[in-house]
């Protein structure tokens, strides 16, 4: 099972990925990070992508339908992904069960012309569900 490092790497091999990091969204902490970040600063990104998780796992709108809030685990994140676009990129946030607390995420930096949005989802759960935190 891949550690925070070599799951970045696997990341960055995804078509037009400009960036990885893997962060706690309590802490707005960069665990790991490859690769360049929006307006090159690796801790700013990680702060702010970091707020947007928190405001998307907290919200109760958000929330699986069906189940109460109560009932979500601290194993399993009540969101599964964020998906952000902008004119030339998208950002793909992707939350990673543990067997602790679940405040982690990855988020990948795409380039809009050479990536493929659809795949780096479905490559970035396969490698979430992998994740080796510690």
């Amino acid at each position: 099972m891949p550690g925070i490092d070599e799951s970045l790497l696997e990341a960055m091999r995804l078509p037009g990925a400009r960036g990885a990091s893997v962060v706690d969204w309590i802490s707005g902490l960069a665990l790991g990070a490859v690769g360049d970040a929006p307006g090159d600063d690796l801790e700013a990104t990680a702060a702010e992508t970091a707020e947007l998780a928190r405001l998307a796992t907290e919200s109760g709108l958000l929330a699986p339908a069906g189940g109460d809030e109560g009932e979500v685990s601290g194993k399993e994140p009540p969101v599964q992904d964020l998906i952000i676009t902008n004119a030339d990129s998208y950002h793909l946030l992707r939350f990673v069960s543990t067997t602790f607390d679940s405040t982690v995420f990855v988020h990948l930096w795409l380039d809009r012309s050479d990536g493929n949005l659809a795949l780096a989802r479905i490559r970035l759960a396969e490698m979430a569900d992998r994740l080796v935190l510690g």
